[in-house]
Formats: structure tokens, sequence, C-alpha cells
């Protein structure tokens, strides 16, 4: 039996790497991730443009990732590997390309491919030279064959992206509070750079309260109703289906005068406190239920029936927990937990990153435009300010969202120590703070993080590490769990 499982392991490790899920979630963020960050800011206005010109507006189009090079002291250009960058202590980093346009009064004038920054590629992915290399040909680039990449080489320092791990964002849990409301439900809706934390509570007055960025404890009905759902019938319909829930009853007639979506959104304005005339508040509010309110359901007018529907089903839980027909949802329990790979953790840093350079190529069009210029795009945009703000996060460990210690020098006292550190998986949880419940090990660990390595004092539990045949799995593409659905026999609400 010893025989065949070694047979088995050795089998699994030729085909497979202990970091996989790591290059793969690279791979994802350069072939994938990195175009729809560039997709969000897709179009740029300047909002002073030289006064003979009716409208003036940047595209961005096509974002392009080159292989690591180096450029010499000459100018010259050529392949570089990580072993030389480790030497002359450089970074193993890719020049990336964006293909950028400008239209004035909707006429293109001018089209560009241009660099707008280097970026650290992690080795042995798929845009390192190292990838797809056999022992020989690695002996022969200086590396060791067994090194299972994973990393990035930053100014001539190994530097390793611990994995993040997070509640599970757009995913709805109600647990027991015992402040004033006895069950609170949260859910974290995300967006592209939104992240906007959702609360369900049920005061001692019976009604049920939403609460969403600046907009704290308003009615739920009101809001089901400012998104479209106005008939009471069709709410607790969308709540209970054939069965109805009293409290849902209690809560319909509290605001049985609210009678369209107008007044609704006018009621719910007012008793978020927005004080200027009906057009401006209506038009404020409008923007909060579009943006703000559950945007990973979509962020036009067009899905509010549909941020509706998931409310109700929110509310459904919501009562069915409180009333303890269901169990309360377990936070520690690793279906509600998510992991932030590299591709993530760098997703993160790219699009903050390109905000900001959006907003210096905005200023250095517009500064020249004052000085009675018209400035042609290459001369806007400093390529040195996106790199230098990604190799800074990345050599210093100080990540966006003020999140520390994010990169870290690779260990390398030996070779376990290293595979260690590669599989690293921390919690965004203070460790000052006693946290025993998050701290435990949870049946849902095993298999997928190790039960026994975690270091000793105020991190136990906090700091963990990847089961050594654990595999995190990517996100499938919406359509394809859509299709999933409808073969199961589920069909779309109309």
């Amino acid at each position: 039996m010893a025989s065949y499982s070694k047979i088995l392991f050795e089998k699994y490790f030729q085909d497979n790497s202990l970091v996989g899920s790591n290059i793969e979630s690279f791979n994802d963020f350069v072939d994938r991730i990195l175009q729809h960050v560039v997709d969000e800011s897709k179009i740029i206005e300047p909002t002073i443009i030289p006064p003979n010109v009716e409208s003036f507006r940047i595209r961005l189009d096509k974002i392009i990732v080159g292989k690591p090079e180096i450029t010499e002291a000459d100018g010259s250009k050529r392949p570089i590997y990580p072993t030389e960058a480790r030497l002359r202590k450089i970074s193993y980093a890719a020049p990336v390309y964006l293909e950028v346009s400008s239209h004035i009064n909707d006429v293109q004038r001018e089209s560009i491919t241009t660099q707008i920054g280097s970026l650290p590629i992690m080795l042995k992915s798929k845009l390192c030279h190292l990838h797809g290399l056999n022992r020989d040909d690695l002996i022969e680039k200086g590396e060791d064959p067994d090194d299972p990449g994973g990393y990035f080489v930053i100014n001539g320092t190994e530097r390793v992206l611990v994995n993040v791990e997070d509640l599970a964002a757009n995913s709805f849990t109600v647990e027991h509070d015992g402040g004033t409301s006895e069950y609170v439900g949260k859910v974290y809706s995300e967006y592209a750079a939104l992240r906007v934390p959702h609360t369900f509570e049920r005061l001692k007055d019976g009604v049920f309260y939403l609460s969403f960025t600046r907009v704290k404890r308003v009615p739920l009905v009101l809001v089901l109703k400012a998104l479209g759902l106005i008939k009471d019938e069709d709410i607790m319909h969308a709540v209970s289906g054939d069965k109805q829930f009293d409290e849902v009853l209690i809560n319909l007639f509290e605001f049985v005068n609210v009678k369209n979506s107008d007044d609704a959104v006018d009621t719910i304005a007012k008793k978020v406190g927005i004080t200027q005339a009906k057009e401006v508040r209506m038009e404020r509010m409008d923007e909060l239920l579009d943006k703000y309110l559950l945007p990973h359901i979509g962020i036009t007018k067009d899905v509010r029936l549909a941020k509706a529907r998931n409310l109700c089903k929110m509310l459904k839980k919501f009562i069915l927990i409180s009333n303890k027909d269901v169990p309360e949802d377990d936070k520690d329990h690793y279906g509600n937990k998510r992991l932030k790979l590299a591709g993530d953790l760098l997703t993160d840093l790219f699009r903050v990153n390109l905000k900001v350079l959006i907003g210096d190529l905005l200023y250095n069009f517009q500064r020249l435009v004052k000085r009675g210029k018209f400035p042609s795009i290459k001369v806007i945009i400093r390529e040195k300010l996106l790199t230098s703000r990604i190799y800074s996060a990345m050599a210093t460990g100080n990540w966006v969202g003020a999140r520390k210690g994010i990169s870290q020098r690779m260990q390398r006292i030996n070779h376990l120590d290293k595979m260690s550190h590669l599989q690293r998986v921390v919690s965004p949880l203070s460790a000052s703070q006693e946290n025993f419940a998050a701290r435990e090990l949870h049946a849902t660990h095993l298999g997928r993080l190790c039960p026994c390595e975690t270091p000793e004092g105020t991190n136990i539990g906090l700091r963990k590490n990847l089961a050594i045949l654990a595999h995190v799995s990517r996100d499938a593409p919406e359509k394809d769990v859509i299709a999933a659905l409808k073969n199961a026999g589920l069909r779309e609400v109309a």
C-alpha cells in the first residue's frame, strides 16, 4: 500500500506544483483581469479643454504585458533572467503597454501604444522566461530545478505576496448580536473598487431596517418600494412565496401610504437627512440607490428590480434565522471565507495606481491647456509614476487599504521553510485582540489548511498554512454558472 501511495504522490507532484494556485492566479490577472481594470476607466473626459473644441475624450483600449527585460545604460533592451536580477539587485519586471486614443468632437485625433510602466513578474508564471523549461535548462540558467517559483524579485530581493483570507463578498450571513437588534444580517457588496457593507436589523418596533454607505437605518420596505416593488402583494410573494410572514405584514402596514417609487425615494432622502430642493434630493438619492446599494448586481437603473428581489431573499433568510427555524451562519466556517491570492492582491494595487496615473494624466493635460497648448497624449503620460508606486508597495509590504505586511521577504533558511512561506495564509484580524473563535481549529479547515502549523504567541490561529495538497479554485465565469443552474432546472424570474 505504501508503495502505491508513493507512486501517486510522485505522479501528483510531476503534474502539479505546491504553489500552482498562486501561479494560476497571477496568470489570470495578466490574461483577463488587467483588461477588466482598464475597461472600468475606459473613457477619460478632462474638465478643461481648448476653447475651440466642443468635446475631448481620451480612450484607453487594449493593455499588453511583455516579457521581463532590462534597459542597459546605452539604451539597449534585452531579456533578463531571475538570477541576473538577483545578482545585479534589479527587479524582474516586464514592460506594460497601453493603446490610448484621443477623440476631438467624436473624431479620432491620434492613436498610440505607449509604455505606462513595468510590472513585476512572478517566477514560473506564463510570462516568466523560466516557464516550461526542463531541469537541465533551469540549471543552465542558474536556477534551482526544484524551486517552485510563485514569488517575485524586487530590487534583487525575493518577495512573497502572502495569501489573505477574508469573509466572502456578496454573501449574506446572519448571526446573533445581542445589541439593539437580537440578530444582525451582513453582506459586503463588492464591485470593482467598491466594497460596501450592508446591515439588516429588526428593532423593538418590529420594523426591518437596512444600512449601507451613508444611509443609516432606513426601513427596508421603503427601499423595496423605491426600487420598483410597489405592490404589497408582490413584496410578500417575493419574500415568502405562498407562505405569509406576520413580520412582513406588520412592515407593509407601517408604510401602506407610500403608493409609488418616487414617494419612497423622497421619504428615504428625508430620513437620510438630504435637505436640498426636491429635484436635487431625488437625484442624490437615486445615485445612492444605483451606485451604492448592492453594486455587485449592477450600478444602472435597469437592475433595480433584481436588487429588490435579492433584498427580499435576504429578508426571508433573516426572518427564518430570527425565528430559529434555521440555524444562524457560522462566519468561521471556511465556506464563508475567500482567499485573496497574488493575482487578487495585485488587482487591488493596480486598480488604485491606475486611477493615480489617470489623475496625473488629467492634471498634466489641463495644465498645458491653460498655457494655450494642445498636447499629444504621449507627452502627458508618465510611465515612472505607476512603476515606482507598484515597486514601493511590493518592496515595503504596505498595500492599498492601509494593509501592512502583504509583501514579505522570502525566508530561505531551508527548503521546507521556503515552501511553508509560499503556502502562508494570514487573517486580517488584529493579533492584539482575543478573537478566540477565529483562532480555533475549525472542522472545515481539514484538507484545506494545515491543522498543526501555526506560530505560538499572539499570532496563533491567525497565521496559517495551506495543506500540502490544497488547491484554490478560481471564480467560474458568470455565464457558466447561469448555464449550470438552468440545466439543474432553475428558471429566470420574469
